[in-house]
């Protein structure tokens, strides 16, 4: 060995480098064809281990589902109450994996898939006899209390109308949604000014008009005294058009807004306005006006030094008791029209209230973190006149031809005309503070 270092020190160096780089390619292949048998003789194979949670696996699947099981819609109900005691539980101490199995679950449709999920989740958790203690307390609790009375804690929901309505309104999704962008408007304000009017038509003696909203699942559109399928008053839609062209006014929505409504050239506004308001093809004109009361009533207030903007009953009292009494001041009181269902009177202000707060279509109309906001530009001229061509040729009643003008027209049609103020209020002398 010696020698051979010595042999190596006495050669040139460019032999030197030349043994070396040999020598290198010479331990390189070895490892090359070392590795291939190793891989060849199948020594790197995985075999696997059995998982020690493997019987807690077992047991996650074999757990009960209610696929296919025929179980009451009350039993459900149960299920799912048990089910939320038992998620409040968990969120208290892992509330990110509670919010994602809530979420998960109500996708699903069945509530056992809870049993399943928190099943797996506990493989995870060190013995926690707080928390088992915690969900044995609330699902005590659950267990003892008494099943409830009906379905829907407001009242008026709890009627089968109310689930036609739904249908109704779910069909104008996309008018609602787009008339609340080009407004600047939450859709779900809009369409609580919609409910307010559409259960105070279902709701009075007309018996033909629920007649006809049953069974063909429609919104009804009036044609008489007011408009469309929310009741826009002939004199309101004048002052909404004219409240946006007019920058001095305190109800002005800004530039932005100003052409949303204009008349094509050459028509008599009048008949046209009408035609917007009472079509049964297209609802988007009322959902249009409506948008724009509510915006430029906010802005109202908000001008006087009172925003409203977060007080929906006071935006749905105003909608519907009009301009005329938007009288800005301090702590306003929410009302309107009375409304009687099934012996119980409401107020329109409180029927939109009700459903504002009451989750109901809200993944068709979410809530919105703003429910009033600007547009980054103004309408273009092609954006103004697909709103014009939304008009449908829809047969509908002459204008001023559709009732007659004397005291045979109330009685015939059952509408009986409501007082200037439902309250009795002269707000002719009322100032604001």
């Amino acid at each position: 060995m010696k020698q051979l270092w010595l042999d190596f020190k006495s050669r040139p160096l460019w032999r030197k480098a030349l043994n070396i780089v040999s020598a290198l390619f010479a331990i390189a292949g070895m490892a090359i064809i070392g590795a291939w048998g190793i891989y060849q003789l199948g020594l790197t194979n995985d075999r696997g281990a059995a998982d020690h949670n493997h019987r807690s696996f077992l047991s996650v699947a074999e757990m009960e589902s209610l696929q296919g099981a025929k179980l009451s819609q009350e039993r459900i109900d149960e299920q799912w109450a048990l089910q939320y005691g038992r998620l409040a539980a968990l969120a208290r101490y892992y509330p990110e994996n509670a919010r994602l199995m809530l979420a998960a679950a109500q996708r699903s449709g069945d509530p056992l898939v809870v049993d399943r999920m928190l099943a797996a989740a506990r493989i995870y958790m060190d013995q926690n006899p707080a928390l088992d203690s915690l969900g044995d307390r609330i699902e005590a609790l659950l267990i003892a209390a008494p099943q409830r009375q009906r379905r829907n804690v407001i009242p008026w929901m709890d009627n089968p109308e109310w689930t036609v309505l739904k249908q109704a309104i779910l069909h104008d999704s996309a008018l609602i949604n787009r008339a609340a962008d080009l407004t600047g408007v939450e859709a779900r304000l809009i369409v609580g000014c919609l409910i307010g009017e559409q259960v105070r038509l279902f709701h009075t003696d007309r018996e033909v008009l629920k007649q006809y909203l049953g069974p063909v699942r429609t919104l009804g559109v009036q044609s008489q005294f007011s408009y469309g399928v929310n009741g826009i008053k002939e004199r309101t839609a004048v002052a909404v058009e004219q409240h946006l062209t007019d920058p001095s006014s305190e109800y002005y929505m800004g530039r932005n807004f100003e052409h949303l409504l204009d008349y094509p050239g050459g028509v008599d506004q009048t008949q046209e306005r009408y035609h917007r308001l009472v079509d049964y093809g297209n609802h988007l004109y009322s959902y249009l006006y409506t948008g724009c009361i509510l915006h430029q009533t906010m802005l109202q207030w908000r001008r006087a030094g009172y925003d409203i903007s977060d007080r929906p009953d006071i935006l749905f009292t105003l909608f519907n008791v009009g301009f005329r009494q938007s009288v800005p001041k301090p702590n306003p009181v929410a009302g309107g029209s009375r409304i009687t269902i099934e012996g119980r009177q409401y107020t329109f202000g409180a029927i939109g209230f009700d459903f504002y707060y009451s989750g109901e279509l809200a993944e068709a109309f979410p809530y919105c973190r703003q429910r009033f906001s600007q547009p980054d530009h103004p309408l273009t001229a092609a954006d103004i006149e697909r709103i014009q061509q939304s008009i449908t040729d829809c047969r509908r009643p002459g204008y001023h031809h559709e009732y007659r003008r004397d005291s045979t027209a109330a009685s015939s049609t059952g509408y009986t005309p409501e007082p200037p103020d439902p309250f009795g209020i002269d707000h002719s002398r009322v100032k604001p503070q």
